[in-house]
């Protein structure tokens, strides 16, 4: 039985290549412990997953031809007892499952197709190809194993292993592609890219060394982080002592099995270790849900305790998210969304304006077409603008917090939906106006024992001496 990509994924393929595993067994197909100089192989027709060319001594890791969608292939390295995809080369293109389709070892490790295009190649003059027993590929010198010319671990794909060094010339990507990590000058970024051609992208989280033992220092050479066998993923600078230690659970605990680290698909860096039957979650970068880049999906918003809604308050919400993303406004007619309590999971490491009002911040995102709303703190005069498509916002009880969000309006249905808002708006703004008349009659007994009576917290600027249910309205209204 051939493997074919689900309509949903054809535009993550390798997203779908860790779903191949846990549907299909790896067919048992012979393999050797070293490639020498004139190996070649071609898919075989008859595997309809994984067919395997390499193996590590211990019969834990495999190298060989993974099937994709009938009918395309990628070069990968799994881990045999799960099945789980630990390196794929290159990432991308897809090489076609045919029989001019050629793998071979002439010193580099090359697959190419029958006009002899190269797909890929590791551009070395090596003697063998080996598979160590941690699941990294390696291509040494002639006669010389110690001097390694080529390496899997220098170009990971999502995932790290036990003492592979992470560097700052080298990126995790998640699967379908939204997500990556790097190495800053003394940190550890995550980054998101919702918008194509950004790169690194928009840094949705960072970790800083505690430096506890030892600190970074300026003009001393770049940081390296390194997933440590004893259960902790630890940061470095010219030697041997970390200047930051992110332990597991299993910190320190014998007896645990192999263990690895993934970018997920959500952003997420998670820990595993291996208990001879499956994979257990051991760490996790992001504890918290709301701190995740998108937990919520566009135009979501993350309750903390309680999960996700939209923050529309009226599309019912699904895994998918409440709303599209992508594009700009340029030259487009655009709704906008505005809601109170509210802000960004990574406001401490956004860049921001002082403002003297939330209009001003308003005006600032409505000028930009490429500006995809803004969030506003009355209390600070923070303003914190979007440049990304909108995604996952976090409710908090603040009410002089708000933000503003820019919708993208279709054409037919969707013009006659912000249109009903609108009306709602108009008949909205009577229910004020009635309210504002009774707030007056009520004047007399002075704004300050009126707010005491009512547990209202006072605000400043726009927001002063308002209600806590009016900063609840939400307004969607076309541009």
């Amino acid at each position: 039985m051939e493997i074919t990509i689900p309509s949903g994924l054809t535009q993550f393929p390798v997203l779908f290549l860790l779903l191949t595993f846990l549907s299909h067994p790896i067919s048992a197909v012979a393999s050797t412990e070293e490639l020498l100089k004139g190996f070649t192989a071609t898919p075989d027709s008859s595997i309809s997953s994984f067919q395997p060319l390499l193996s590590d001594s211990l019969g834990n890791y495999s190298f060989g031809f993974l099937r994709v969608d009938r009918t395309q292939l990628a070069l990968a390295i799994i881990h045999v007892p799960s099945q789980e995809q630990l390196w794929i080369a290159g990432k991308s293109p897809l090489a076609p499952w045919s029989s001019q389709t050629r793998l071979s070892f002439n010193g580099s490790l090359v697959i190419s197709d029958s006009q002899t295009v190269v797909l890929w190649s590791s551009y070395t003059d090596g003697y063998r190809v080996r598979l160590s027993n941690t699941s990294n590929l390696l291509i040494d010198a002639v006669g010389d194993n110690s001097l390694i010319l080529w390496q899997s671990f220098d170009s990971p794909y999502n995932t790290l292993m036990e003492n592979q060094i992470f560097t700052s010339a080298m990126t995790l990507v998640s699967s379908n592609g939204l997500y990556s990590m790097k190495l800053g000058s003394d940190f550890i970024g995550f980054y998101a890219n919702y918008v194509d051609n950004s790169d690194p992208g928009h840094l949705y989280y960072q970790h800083n060394p505690m430096e506890a033992k030892a600190r970074v220092l300026k003009d001393h050479g770049p940081i390296q982080a390194m997933l440590s066998p004893d259960g902790f993923l630890g940061m470095y600078q010219n030697g041997s002592t970390p200047v930051d230690v992110q332990p597991f659970s299993t910190f320190q605990q014998t007896g645990t099995g192999s263990r690895r680290l993934r970018l997920e698909p959500d952003g997420n860096l998670i820990g595993y270790y291996w208990t001879r039957s499956s994979w257990v979650i051991d760490f996790k970068q992001i504890s918290d849900l709301c701190d995740l880049p998108s937990s919520c999906g566009p135009y979501g918003l993350c309750q903390p305790g309680k999960g996700c809604s939209c923050v529309d308050n009226r599309t019912a919400y699904s895994s998918g998210g409440c709303g599209t993303s992508g594009g700009d406004f340029c030259g487009k007619k655009y709704g906008v969304l505005r809601r109170t309590g509210v802000e960004l999971s990574n406001k401490e490491i956004m860049a921001y304006t002082m403002m003297s009002s939330l209009e001003k911040c308003e005006l600032t995102c409505e000028e930009k077409c490429t500006c995809w709303g803004a969030v506003y703190s009355n209390t600070s005069g923070f303003c914190y603008t979007i440049d990304y498509p909108i995604q996952t916002v976090v409710e908090v009880l603040d009410v002089t917090k708000a933000g503003y969000f820019k919708v993208r309006v279709g054409a037919g249905k969707d013009n006659k939906v912000v249109g009903l808002w609108v009306g709602l708006g108009v008949l909205c703004g009577l229910v004020l106006l009635l309210g504002g008349v009774f707030w007056y009659k009520r004047e007399s007994r002075g704004v300050k024992g009126y707010v005491e009576e009512e547990g209202v917290n006072g605000g400043v600027g726009p927001y002063k001496n308002l209600g806590s249910d009016s900063f609840k309205s939400i307004e969607l209204s076309e541009r």
